[in-house]
């Protein structure tokens, strides 16, 4: 990597903002995206090197694709190539749930049976998330293992700190199951951040995450509890956009904020845009708060993703090349597809499929992405107008 330039960054910012319009499918379709774009057509990054960092995002609490696209850039273009890279992928889905979210403000359409149709979108795109994810990280019957304890301990322990400590205790089994399977190749990339901002870094995300609770509780301003709350979710949700659900819904819905009808045809809309699936925050915050709300949940709920990149990268090298590390990472991604699983049956089928008609027009969708290989924008269309047909048959 050359010297950062201000047409070099300029570059980060066009292209990732590129794939902000185009990136449809989730997190593991992103992930495709980049490396097809960074990797084979730009080379900005290696192969080996794009597969330990998705390896080390895929470790971090946070949206793993989120994290690759700013670790690219940060790799790119330092901490400034981080947040254009961030800031470009991001912003075209965050404006536009934003304003979906005022729009369901405004005409009071949360009943529809178009809202239904996307609710049942969610439902096959979770679904297939889970099929794609199961395939490449439960290759063999430890981590299909794995993946059990996962799903079960999420169903029965339901406390926000389940997740945090399934992912501990899997990324302690794999540490010891699997640290002879990968040894690392000894490449070296070079990380433009220096150690002292790094652990600056890594400081005050623990520090926001003990205290921000403590003066919510204490001050009870309503906008430091909603900063709280989506910095706890960005803080502590493995496995993407699809896994934050459960816990964005215990925050928000039992306490008034926002209905679960509302809460659940966000996330059925939030499927049709490009980009990260962590932007739903922007659709909860716009709903609660109009605008300011959802530029205030957007930060929140990625800050946390942002200080753990801009404080693992500068260790990254030393970090990829040691086989336990590596084995903890094969740990941490199969109880990810278990607690898929877990948020898959509670609340995205519990709340959506309500009838046999439902469940076929679920399975239609799924087809349709899995089999057909329509582009998600269509299988969103075709959902909200099944709702429709629906009401009618």
């Amino acid at each position: 990597m050359g010297k950062i330039t201000v047409k070099s960054l300029l570059e980060i910012l066009f292209v990732s903002f590129r794939l902000g319009l185009t990136s449809f499918g989730g997190p593991v379709a992103h992930l495709g995206y980049f490396h097809e774009e960074y990797v084979r057509k730009r080379k900005w990054l290696d192969e080996k090197g794009y597969a330990d960092l998705v390896a080390l995002c895929q470790f971090l609490p946070g949206p793993a694709s989120s994290q690759v696209g700013i670790g690219i850039g940060v790799i790119r273009g330092g901490i400034a190539g981080g947040i254009l890279a961030f800031l470009g992928f991001t912003l075209p889905s965050v404006i536009v749930l934003i304003l979906f979210a005022l729009f369901l403000q405004g005409y009071e359409v949360v009943e529809t049976d178009a809202i239904h149709g996307l609710k049942i979108v969610a439902v096959a795109v979770v679904a297939h998330a889970i099929l794609g994810m199961s395939q490449k990280l439960t290759p063999d019957i430890q981590r299909k293992a794995l993946a059990l304890f996962a799903l079960i301990g999420t169903l029965l322990w339901q406390t926000a700190l389940s997740q945090v400590g399934i992912i501990i205790i899997a990324a302690g089994v794999g540490y010891y199951l699997f640290k002879n399977k990968d040894k690392g190749s000894g490449v070296m990339t070079h990380v433009p951040i220096s150690r002292i901002f790094a652990y600056t870094c890594i400081v005050l995300f623990f520090g926001l995450l003990i205290f921000l609770p403590i003066l919510a509780k204490i001050t009870a301003f309503e906008w430091l509890y909603m900063f709280d709350s989506f910095y706890r979710a960005g803080a502590l949700v493995f496995g993407g956009g699809h896994v934050v659900l459960p816990l964005l819904e215990r925050e928000f819905v039992p306490t008034g904020y926002i209905s679960k009808e509302v809460f659940l045809a966000g996330y059925g809309a939030a499927q049709a845009v490009p980009g990260p699936l962590f932007t739903f925050a922007a659709f909860v915050g716009g709903t609660m708060k109009g605008w300011f709300g959802g530029l205030l949940a957007t930060f929140a709920i990625f800050l946390p993703a942002f200080l753990l990149i801009f404080g693992t990268l500068p260790f990254w090298n030393a970090l990829r090349n040691h086989p336990k590390i590596n084995g903890a990472f094969s740990g941490v991604n199969a109880a990810v597809v278990g607690i898929l699983i877990a948020s898959f049956y509670g609340p995205i089928w519990t709340s959506s499929i309500l009838s046999s008609t439902d469940f076929a027009l679920a399975a239609f969708l799924f087809n349709m992405l899995a089999f057909w290989k329509t582009p998600p924008w269509i299988v969103v269309l075709t959902g909200a107008f099944g709702g429709f047909l629906i009401s009618i048959i």
